[in-house]
Order: C-alpha cells, then structure tokens, then sequence
C-alpha cells in the first residue's frame, strides 16, 4: 500500500503536474534568496489583483449555456464586491482576460461592469490550436492586431491619446513557444507583444513545462528569437532600477506550503490559482501575504497576484458567493486596520502601474499611482 501511494504521488509531481520542470529551480531560489529584504517600521500595502482566463465556451458549451454564464456574472458580482471594500473605497476588483475567438457579443457585459468599478478587460489568446500549420510571426502579429483592433471598438486598450495598450496571458500557458507548435508556434512571441502594445504578461505561474525557473519575482524578459521560453531567466524589478529587454513578467506565488487536514500536518502546492481543489482558506490567505511578491528594496508594498478561469461554474463559489465573501472578510479583517495594513484591490493595468511606481523611488499610498504610467482606458470614463 506505502508503495503504490509513493508512485500515485511520484506520477502527481513529475507527470501531471510536472515537477521535475520547476521544483529544482525552486529549491534553488528559496536558498539564495533565504535572507529578508530589510526591515521597514512602514505600514505594510497589499496589492490584491485577481486575473481571469475568462472563456465563456469553455468545454464547448453552446450559446445559451455560454450566455448564461456571463449573466451570472453580470447578476451576482456586484452583489458580492458591493459588499468589501478596500482602504481606499474601492470594492475587489476583477480583471477579464478574454479570447478574442470568443464571440464579441460578451464584451458588452463585461465592459458594463467595469463602467461600474468592477473590473477591467485585457488580452486572452488562445493560437494555432485549431490550425494544421503552426503560426508565423506575421499571423501572430495579424491576430493580435485584430483583436486590439475589434476591442477597440468598446474602448478596450484605447488610451486618451489615442494609443492602444494591453496586457496579456497566453493560452494553455504556451507563452513564446514554450510548449511547442501545436499550441504556440513562434519563438519571437515576446518581442512581438512589445511591439504590437503589450505592457506585461501575466501567465504565470504553471505547474509544468511552461513555468520559468525564474520566479516568484517580478522581473523583465529579453527575446530570444530563435529559441522557444525566453523568459525563463530575466532581470529582476528593483527600486531604482531602469527598464530592460522587452517585456515584464508579472507572476505570481509558486510554492509549497502546509496545510493542516484532520488534524494532520501536508505538504500543498500553491500556484496562486482559485480553481483547483483548495479553496481561499484563512491558512492560505495568510501564505499570500507573507510570501507575497515584491519590488527589490520596497518590502513594505506587497503584490499577490491570483488566476482562475471563471467562467466556468465550478468556479464560482470561490469567486462570486460564499467562498469569494469569506475571502474577501478575512483580507480586510486582518490586513486592512488602517494601521498596519492597507489593502488595495487593483486591476491587472493598476497592478502594473504600482510596480513602475516602486521601481522609480514613489512613496506614500499606492493608491495615488493606479494610473501611473498606463492610463485609465477610455471605456472606463
């Protein structure tokens, strides 16, 4: 019996979840990163931004099943956040990453809502799956250009001064060729999102082939356009520090933690995710916030950043009913006394904006620079 739990365990970790790909790089990482950051008497800031995959035809669902879905969302989210708020008036905030192979029709919804405060929309791209030949750079670059193009439409990536800007998660965590050409394609993947707009990535992180061995940092990529997964080493976000390569990675938590069942002590992986089999538990929250990401030299401003794909209805409960509710009561009930902690729901745009501020020295409640570098999208006013 001993024996067959260790190779169902072994086959958990090095086949489906494919530890082998990461887990060395991470051990790696916990030791030459064991010594704190150092010590502030500075009020602690978190920075709470929830990123979803957001497909509404998920498992090949018909319209009106798809349909549904989103009216639920339309319906029950703003029940739910009106009931939270963070130290700055703000109820949580959602950020949709939706496929442009999705019918438009959706964004409607979803651009009300965030009209209403809710939320924001960014770029979600799924490519070459459905395609016998693997993509170029040239169609890669033609369907990112019409998905800003048909977003743009409704507001989306449109800035005041007429730019377009986005950011990004590549589908099935394939981001620049890292699994191959049946779901990606292109090995300048990288250099071809900073081109066409794309201001950060925020696939990350996956528990396979995909994950970089760099991680749980915030940290800038340089394309290589010969080989696939460039990303898997960088420079990473420092205060003072000057922008480098082209692209930043925006991930988060990847870790092992222990959880207590049945009065028993396990080991549990974390990959920031709200769509596996543990939900947003006390015990967990409280592993976010002490292993939250950071700008090197500004520990007192803390970013966790979280994915799910929640459209699907199994998802819900941890992110539009009693599961989302009791997460969102613990945060503010340990973490936003006003005090010692303030808590800071933000967008996937407002997230980004806050780091660019740590990296240039800015003080102060990071509340003041949401909109920092990136502005507010015109369908938001």
């Amino acid at each position: 019996m001993a024996y067959q739990n260790l190779k169902k365990l072994l086959e958990l970790l090095f086949v489906d979840v494919g530890f082998h790909h990461w887990f060395p790089a991470y051990l790696w990482s916990r030791t030459i990163r064991s010594r704190p950051q150092s010590e502030t008497e500075e009020p602690i800031h978190i920075m709470f931004c929830l990123v979803d995959h957001y497909e509404p035809f998920h498992g090949g669902v018909d319209f009106n099943t798809a349909n549904k879905r989103v009216k639920t969302w339309e319906k029950n989210y703003p029940i739910m956040a009106e009931n939270h708020r963070d130290s700055d008036g703000n109820p949580p905030k959602h950020t949709w990453f939706y496929p442009p192979h999705l019918d438009h029709c959706f964004l409607n919804e979803l651009a009300e809502l965030c009209q209403h405060g809710f939320g924001e929309i960014e770029m979600h791209l799924h490519h070459n799956r459905m395609h016998p030949f693997p993509d170029t750079s040239k169609t890669l670059t033609e369907k990112i250009m019409k998905c800003i193009s048909d977003y743009s439409k409704h507001g989306i990536f449109c800035l005041p001064d007429g730019s377009k800007k986005f950011a990004f998660i590549h589908g099935d965590w394939s981001l620049d060729n890292s699994l191959g050409a049946h779901i990606c394609g292109v090995n300048d993947e990288i250099k071809i999102l900073r081109d066409t707009g794309c201001y950060a990535d925020f696939t990350y992180p996956s528990l396979g082939k995909a994950q970089p061995a760099f991680m749980n940092r915030i940290y800038y990529v340089k394309d290589d356009p010969n080989k696939p997964k460039s990303y898997s080493s960088g420079k990473e976000v420092k205060v003072g520090s000057k922008p480098w390569g082209d692209l930043l990675l925006i991930p988060g938590i990847l870790g092992i933690r222990k959880i207590r069942r049945n009065g028993r002590l396990k080991w549990a992986l974390e990959a920031s995710d709200l769509d596996g089999m543990f939900s947003p538990d006390e015990e967990r929250i409280d592993y976010w916030v002490a292993n939250a990401l950071t700008v090197r030299g500004k520990p007192n401003w803390k970013f966790i950043k979280l994915h799910t794909h929640g459209a699907v209805e199994s998802r819900w409960k941890s992110l539009l009913f009693e599961g989302a509710d009791s997460m969102y009561h613990y945060l503010a009930e340990k973490y936003d006394d006003r005090e010692n902690y303030f808590l800071h729901y933000v967008t996937a745009r407002e997230l980004y904006n806050i780091i660019k501020a740590a990296e240039n020295g800015e003080h102060g409640n990071p509340n003041y620079f949401r909109d920092y570098e990136i502005a507010r999208y015109t369908y938001l006013d």
